[in-house]
């Protein structure tokens, strides 16, 4: 290894902050003798605090202004959330690590009172209920089971949205499990929301390390973070969510895992206001799992997802909020 200092580029939120840290520790146990800094960089998304991110281009806004620090030389590495990386990078730039995974899934949190939840699990919710979120993906799956629910948008760091649910903004919020126990509040979990609920968002759990494509010291030091499993799930959600030319702001889901060397994917899409959803799921080799992820993206397309996209497009470019 030529280069003694390394930048890591970063959003500077803390679960942002802590998925850096943890690679910055890995990358020292490794190597001691390495000086990494930080250079923590406010992106689009973490500035546009009012409106809904689907309304303002999901796509790449948590890690525009971190592509370009490294196209710069800012930074030498950029450590992001895999569920809010765009599929397509500016040249000069590729994915050169997954992280081994946290748990996928989608958590459940109602308030607390006397020291019990309020609200003991999902399908608990009172009529009419709040629930708080930004994700088209979560609010169509549980709109499709709970018509009845009002949709709150959701914006702000995890912090923020813990506040707002305590001050009663709403009845309930639904977070990344894995955001939540990276942070230590696993006691705020009030239930973990099976993928027959809410299919998680692609990548979702895992962090991914992007660098210059002509940076080949740096890609030899981080290869060794690169967890072959989650990767190879990870790249099948991908390459559909590929497939489908959707951002991180549309009503797409998929998760995949590798079991008895079979790799099982599952893939949705659905209607803002739920009252369509179109799930299927296909297997096979892991060594096919892009290919995987594009036939089941067809799948999907075939079934009449292009249908849904193309509405849920229309509404965006509108401007027409989510329910």
């Amino acid at each position: 290894m030529g280069k003694n200092k390394i930048i890591i580029g970063t959003r500077g939120s803390r679960l942002a902050l802590w998925q850096a840290e943890w690679v910055r520790a890995q990358l020292l146990t490794m190597h001691p003798g390495l000086d990494i800094a930080l250079n923590k960089i406010k992106t689009s998304g973490d500035k546009i605090l009012d409106v809904p991110l689907a309304q303002v281009g999901g796509k790449g806004l948590f890690v525009k202004e971190i592509e370009e620090a490294l196209l710069r030389g800012e930074a030498d590495i950029a450590v992001h959330s895999m569920k809010d990386v765009p599929t397509e990078f500016p040249n000069g730039l590729h994915l050169a690590v997954i992280c081994k995974r946290e748990d996928p899934r989608d958590a459940f949190i109602s308030r607390v009172q006397n020291s019990k939840f309020k609200i003991q699990n999902f399908r608990e919710l009172p009529d009419g209920a709040m629930l708080g979120t930004s994700s088209l993906r979560r609010s169509c799956q549980l709109l499709n089971i709970r018509p009845d629910l009002k949709i709150t948008q959701l914006r702000g760091n995890l912090e923020t949205r813990f506040r707002k649910l305590d001050e009663g903004q709403f009845d309930a919020m639904i977070l990344a499990v894995a955001g939540v126990k990276r942070l230590g509040w696993d006691n705020r979990i009030t239930e973990v929301l099976d993928q027959q609920i809410c299919l998680p968002a692609i990548g979702q759990g895992a962090v991914g390390i992007e660098c210059r494509t002509d940076d080949r010291d740096m890609m030899e030091l981080i290869a060794p973070l690169d967890h072959q499993e989650t990767s190879i799930c990870v790249r099948a959600e991908r390459a559909l969510l590929r497939r489908l030319e959707g951002g991180c702001q549309v009503p797409i889901a998929a998760h995949a895992v590798i079991q008895d060397n079979r790799l099982i994917m599952d893939g949705l899409v659905g209607s803002i206001t739920g009252d369509r959803l179109i799930k299927e799921r296909l297997e096979g080799s892991p060594q096919e799992a892009e290919i995987i992820g594009r036939k089941l993206a067809e799948t999907l397309l075939l079934k009449g997802a292009d249908m849904i996209l193309a509405e849920v497009y229309a509404r965006q470019i509108e401007g027409v909020d989510a329910p």
